[in-house]
């Protein structure tokens, strides 16, 4: 069976739609098997998303992508830099 990514406003309505099951008395395990999900899965996606609205996740992934790619800059910044010093050294 192929795994399901969900996006992050799937994600939100989803834990919203447990969020009023388990208000009704259901059980959380219960409530994510109504939701397909599995509740180990609803626990990681509540402690992500958790207390977020729909315009908050959109702006969290935008600031996670925008930092993984400034990470990537600087360990190649980084990575130029020891070259360079290694090259004038004239250890090569």
């Amino acid at each position: 069976m192929p795994q399901v990514r969900y996006t992050t406003e799937q994600i939100i309505h989803k834990l919203r739609e447990i969020e009023v099951v388990i208000a009704q008395g259901i059980s959380i395990k219960q409530a994510c098997r109504q939701c397909s999900i599995a509740d180990k899965t609803y626990y990681k996606w509540r402690k992500e998303y958790g207390g977020l609205r729909m315009d908050q996740a959109k702006r969290f992934k935008e600031i996670e992508k925008e930092n993984a790619r400034l990470k990537k800059l600087l360990a190649e910044a980084e990575l130029d830099k020891a070259i360079l010093k290694e090259a004038a050294s004239g250890n090569f």
